[in-house]
């Protein structure tokens, strides 16, 4: 069974205007709905201010004529200044929570053609909140007006699903800020395309806390600038962006640094200071390597992020700020808080987005558009037009993906490399002997870090062995506990000495003792072997 079409709609004191016999030869929009040739209306719900209650009446008999089915309800809608957004807003809301919805048996179209524009905006207000479960009714006037032409009318689904050209729109704007987060640059890993969707979503539609995750170099200070210049062209933000890495902040200058200080209030304290959190009041405030900050400074941070206040250093009062916070940091903060070296409150306040990304090593189909994208930006840069030659481009591209460029420094030392190679290019080329000296470089810089990178605690040791994808699966208690166990090995001269320090009690209770054995299971459990572990450390 069809269901029925109810129409709720104002009054248009002048375009529904007209008492006489002229009225029949003007497009009046409220008409114009009952006398569209395809479509019954059942029901008109008529709002009408009180002085206009002749032409309410007078609307209601031409309606008969033109559509005897059409039931018309006239509702006065008493209100001093119908300009006063407030006053028509709470008259609408009222009426909507007191009517009797029946969407089993009735469609509703929210008629917003007519009415102040107060009202307008009310009606769609009402729809979009789904308090009018119901979509929007728009009417408009022929191109040429003549007797008898009743214009034309349009539905509008604010279901962005089903409302095709808003839903393109939605989607080619979203597609924009995506691409503005990654510069442009075509990026082809889906890991990573598919983290940096999200976070365009989260960036427009939340203020929450956000945390960025990753080795050095990853491109953590980047991402959130762009997502700042992002939600500032949306009029999201109007304070300014404000970084700070947190391993500069060291003794009673970290807390003067972050939420300032009163003048006097301790040795050199010779004015008032703001501090950072009041500066990006308004703003972004990127805290990057937020687990060097210390215990107490961690404290102050958890209440403003909370709160929007805290209390500068030696002030009676406190000060608030309104700002948006990212952190960033290339520690995995459960282990800094199950150490006690990072607070549980604090974590579990940032950690509602938590997004990793991915080094540079992990990324090896990026690189290229990556390179592709320094070349032509270092370029403009210096004023140069510069591009590879083929095969100095292939050769560059065969080393830069293989397992001998771990690229430590990540998008630092893609960046550092393209420079040398467009700045040293002749006649704006770059070739293969240009190529085969900045490998040689490359491998030298590298050659000279691996004592430092070499995985020596458990953790780096983890990293080593397993993939992202199979640490990240893992609970936290067994990572926590492979960690701990990977690192005696790492400090272990053999298996059995390791298997020694790690049962050294319950050995003691056990008629047969194998502590190799029982480590070489342990390990089994996550595919790893003592022969792996021992050439990793």
């Amino acid at each position: 069974m069809a269901k029925k079409n109810v129409v709720i709609g104002y009054l248009g004191s002048q375009l529904d205007s007209g008492l006489g016999a002229g009225r029949w030869e003007k497009w009046r929009p409220t008409i114009s709905l009952v006398a569209q040739p395809d479509v019954v209306v059942h029901r008109l719900e008529l709002f009408h201010a009180p002085q206009h209650v002749a032409l309410a009446r007078q609307l209601s008999e031409d309606i008969a004529k033109l559509s005897p089915e059409t039931e018309v309800r006239l509702i006065p809608m008493p209100a001093e200044d119908p300009w006063d957004f407030g006053e028509v807003y709470a008259t609408l809301y009222d009426w909507v929570r007191a009517y009797r919805f029946d969407t089993t048996r009735e469609q509703y179209w929210a008629h917003i053609t007519t009415g102040t524009h107060v009202a307008q905006i009310c009606m769609f207000l009402m729809v979009e909140a789904r308090f009018i479960p119901g979509v929007l009714l728009q009417t408009s006037p022929p191109r040429k007006q003549r007797e008898g032409e009743m214009g034309t009318m349009t539905l509008i689904d604010l279901d962005l699903s089903r409302y095709d050209r808003i839903a393109q729109r939605f989607q080619a704007e979203q597609h924009d800020a995506v691409a503005f987060l990654k510069s442009g640059i075509a990026t082809r890993n889906a890991r990573f395309n598919g983290l940096i969707e999200e976070i365009e979503r989260v960036a427009v539609q939340s203020r929450a806390p956000m945390l960025l995750a990753g080795p050095t170099g990853a491109g953590k200070s980047f991402l959130a600038r762009r997502m700042y210049e992002l939600k500032q062209s949306r009029h999201q933000l109007d304070g300014a962006f404000v970084e700070v890495n947190c391993a500069t902040l060291r003794g009673d200058g970290a807390a003067s640094t972050l939420f300032g200080h009163k003048k006097g209030s301790f040795t050199g304290a010779m004015a008032d200071r703001a501090g950072l959190l009041r500066t990006a009041d308004g703003g972004l405030l990127f805290l990057d390597e937020i687990g060097e900050l210390g215990l107490d400074e961690q404290a102050m941070l958890l209440k403003a992020i909370e709160e929007k206040r805290f209390l500068p250093v030696g002030a009676d009062r406190e000060v608030a700020s309104d700002f948006q916070l990212i952190a960033g940091t290339n520690r995995d903060l459960r282990a800094e808080v199950a150490a006690g070296r990072f607070r549980d409150d604090l974590f579990a306040r940032i950690n509602l987005w938590t997004y990793s990304l991915p080094g540079l090593r992990d990324r090896p189909e990026d690189i290229e558009p990556n390179v592709d994208h320094l070349v032509q930006q270092v370029g403009r840069e210096s004023g140069r037009a510069v591009r590879f030659n083929a095969e100095a481009k292939v050769r560059y591209l065969a080393f830069a993906q293989s397992g001998r460029a771990p690229w430590s420094g990540n998008f630092r030392d893609l960046s550092a490399s393209v420079t040398r190679l467009v700045t040293l290019a002749e006649g704006g080329r770059i070739g293969l002997p240009l190529v085969e000296a900045e490998i040689a470089r490359l491998e030298w810089l590298w050659e000279r870090e691996a004592p430092v990178a070499a995985p020596s605690t458990g953790e780096g040791l983890m990293s080593a062995l397993l993939d992202a994808e199979a640490i990240d699966a893992m609970d936290l208690f067994d990572r926590m506990q492979l960690s701990a166990v990977l690192g005696v090995c790492a400090a272990a001269g053999s298996m059995s000495e390791a298997g020694r320090a790690l049962f050294q009690a319950s050995r003691q209770a056990r008629a047969v003792v194998n502590d190799a054995d029982r480590l070489r299971k342990y390990l089994l459990k996550f595919g790893l072997s003592w022969d792996r572990v021992a050439a990793a450390r």
